[in-house]
């Protein structure tokens, strides 16, 4: 059996072969990029360097990332979605393109010395063109997988939504894709003409080979790109599922030690009926992922915004669907110590973070039982009402009506299967149709606002934006300067009207401690300082007291900027609140005069010792 750590072994050794720089995880938490709550693919971190920017590591890079993925969280419970997972990728950023990127798929895939597939049982997708753009068909791509030994039959060519990516907004790079898939059907081996266009269901996709060759304007036509791009993705769950013959993807390694666990708590069996197994796939799911997101270095915890929003959801429909399964006590902190010891030795920091992990847990939990508790309550009244209608009018009613359902589920948080399973200890019946009406209206509203917040895809490198982050350096260091060292940041969400800024205080600010970090921050604006940059190693920039986020999650060389003129700062106080050099990707102005007067408009808590500013540029 191949095990999770055997693929990142092997994957990352083989592209270290051919030259790639291997890079570790970045946050789960993206960095400056507004557009999205989570990273959500393995080239979201290095947006910059597909537009252009030279990385410090090359043109060649390579890592296995963490991801999470939430639009597909209702169909988590069948045999292949998750929520948290792993990206094995690799790039070109305007080295090598299609030849040698379906080239190494092909020997990684084949290669006895690696994964040692039979291409048999493989099978490929390339894009189908369209004249409508004068977009060509992928000749290029089906080519070369032929002359790599690939049976005509077993190529399929299909169109935009299957084999193409961007761009992520309304213009920027965007190009067609090749992907490979894995026979997964009934035989040994797939029939003759069967591939993923003819035979969808029984094709799994294992990795995607993205070819960014175009950029569509503001006009909507797709032009050449002067720098062409590789991104590839291939994801480590799905993988292990087809090379080890699993019947779904909670038989893979970092997922069957907490089906274990909850079977222990639960005292039931994985087996046992369908019903089980959904609610048992649910539980480590979604605990299994809250706790890769709390255990990431910006430690997010449960609350009703944002990341920490999903959080506490994740939590909650852990926690109902264990009750389905009888675990009436809490039981979410014996599923997360599962999550950390499988994935301590590849991410340290979920176990360094363990304490938080485990008390955010244990309080969401505790929480959301008193609202199942608060739901029982407000269930009771409405059958005490049905009661009295019986008194008065003499007539049963007999169902409980979709908008009853959906008020319990909004007011008082109640999940619809407690009041399906409660309406049949009672003899009731509940009008599912209405109720599933007035909840997708309910998704609908959220989803345009949620659209208007986070469209899209790449960061926002706009002039305004480019300010407030350079901003967010200088609020850094007067937080470190006011409050002390401790006061670091955990994260930062910019759009075109306000820049968020969350850091580390165990207390609210005092209005003093306010107007002075606001106060610093516009002097040295006032001061007009230069912002230059240099590239250097992560010792080098510790030695030149850089400020670095997360230090075992960079890469050996990086870009450190710095507000102030450089010989000068070399011979002040590091911690000057005027000053500011920080490890960080870029972009920002050229000076500090550029961006205008700085404005603190809210300080408020997200969590316990995590506060947050929402600061202005006027």
């Amino acid at each position: 059996m191949l095990t999770s750590k055997e693929l990142r072994q092997k994957y990352l050794e083989f592209f270290k072969s051919k030259g790639h720089a291997i890079l570790p995880s970045a946050s789960l938490i993206p960095d400056n990029d507004p557009t999205v709550l989570f990273t959500t693919a393995g080239m979201h971190p290095l947006v910059p360097y597909l537009m252009g920017q030279k990385h410090p590591e090359g043109a060649r890079l390579a890592n296995v990332q963490k991801c999470i993925r939430t639009q597909d969280i209702d169909e988590v419970g069948d045999n292949r979605h998750d929520t948290f997972f792993e990206m094995l990728g690799n790039w070109s950023l305007g080295d090598y393109f299609k030849k040698e990127a379906i080239e190494w798929s092909f020997e990684f895939l084949t290669s006895k010395e690696y994964l040692g597939l039979d291409i048999r049982k493989l099978a490929v997708s390339v894009f189908s063109g369209e004249a409508e753009n004068n977009i060509p068909r992928d000749e290029e791509a089906a080519g070369i997988w032929k002359s790599l030994g690939m049976p005509e039959d077993r190529i399929a060519y299909l169109p935009r939504k299957n084999n193409w990516w961007g761009p992520a907004g309304q213009t920027g790079p965007c190009g067609p894709d090749t992907e490979m898939f894995f026979w997964s059907g009934e035989g040994e081996f797939p029939p003759a003409g069967s591939n993923p266009a003819t035979d969808e269901d029984n094709w799994l996709e294992i990795w995607n080979d993205v070819f960014m060759q175009y950029n569509k304007n503001a006009e909507g036509k797709y032009e050449p790109l002067a720098q062409k791009n590789v991104d590839t993705g291939m994801g480590l769950e799905r993988t292990l599922v087809a090379l080890n013959g699993f019947a779904d993807v909670f038989q893979v390694d970092t997922f069957w030690p907490l089906i274990q666990k909850i079977e222990e708590v639960a005292g039931r069996e994985y087996i046992e009926n369908m019903a089980v197994t959904k609610s048992m796939r649910i539980v480590a799911d979604h605990i299994r992922t809250a706790t890769m997101i709390m255990g990431d270095d910006r430690r997010v915890a449960p609350s009703n915004v944002d990341q920490g929003y999903i959080v506490r959801r994740l939590i909650r429909r852990a926690v109902r669907h264990g009750r389905q399964l009888g675990m009436n006590t809490n039981f979410c902190d014996q599923i997360a110590l599962q999550v950390i010891e499988i994935f301590k030795d590849v991410y340290p920091e979920v176990e360094k973070n363990k304490e938080f992990i485990l008390l955010e847990l244990a309080k969401e939990e505790t929480k959301f039982r008193n609202t199942i508790e608060q739901g029982m309550k407000e269930f009771e009244k409405l059958l005490n009402g049905f009661r009295i209608a019986f008194e008065k009018t003499g007539t049963h009613i007999t169902e409980i009506s979709g908008k009853q359902a959906f008020k319990l589920f909004e007011s008082a948080g109640f999940p619809l299967e407690i009041t399906l399973e409660l309406a049949r200890e009672n003899g009731l019946t509940v009008n599912v149709a209405e109720f599933e009406a007035a909840y997708k209206a309910h998704q609908e509203l959220s989803r345009a606002g949620a659209e208007q917040k986070f469209a899209g895809g790449l960061a926002d490198h706009s002039e305004v934006s480019t300010k407030y982050h350079t901003a967010t350096h200088l609020l850094h260091a007067c937080l470190l300067k006011v409050l002390g060292p401790h006061a670091t940041q955990r994260g930062s969400n910019i759009t075109q009207e306000r820049m968020r800024f969350d850091f580390a205080n165990p207390q609210k600010m005092t209005p003093e401690q306010i107007k002075e970090v606001e106060d610093l921050v516009n002097a040295a604006i006032q001061k007009d300082y230069p912002v230059s940059w240099q590239e250097m190693t992560f010792e080098e920039a510790k030695e030149k007291n850089a400020i670095g986020l997360f230090e075992d999650k960079y890469q050996s060389r990086v870009k450190v900027y710095t507000v102030g003129d450089v010989n000068e700062i070399a011979k002040a106080d590091p911690s000057a609140p005027t000053f500011s050099r920080e490890v960080c990707g870029g972009p920002h102005v050229e000076h500090t005069g550029m961006i205008g007067k700085f404005k603190i408009v809210k300080e408020e808590a997200i969590s316990a010792g995590m506060r947050r500013i929402k600061a202005v540029i006027e």
